[in-house]
């Protein structure tokens, strides 16, 4: 029974945990990368064209409803941008 309750709390505390972090990778991608590209006159299509995704993976990342981006996905928008996932989450977790 211990072990039980021990799984299922580290089983909460791990989803709660994921779902910080896609909160946390979407609003990235809103707020440092999506709103300036939008804020120079350039169109969300054109912001998924150039990052080699379709442009209803950008109306999700930038909805308020959570979004679980798959990792291909985040690989595309890194690649694009010239950086490894490693240096996006370094990006992130500041």
């Amino acid at each position: 029974m211990r072990t039980n309750v021990r799984n299922y709390s580290s089983s909460i505390l791990f989803f709660c945990y994921m779902a910080d972090i896609n909160k946390l990778i979407s609003e990235y991608i809103t707020k440092e990368w999506l709103t300036p590209w939008l804020n120079s006159n350039k169109s969300q299509r054109a912001f998924a064209d150039h990052h080699n995704i379709e442009e209803s993976i950008v109306r999700k990342i930038k909805s308020t409803e959570e979004y679980r981006i798959p990792v291909e996905t985040l690989y595309k928008i890194c690649q694009s941008r010239n950086i490894t996932l490693s240096e996006f989450f370094k990006l992130v977790k500041k």
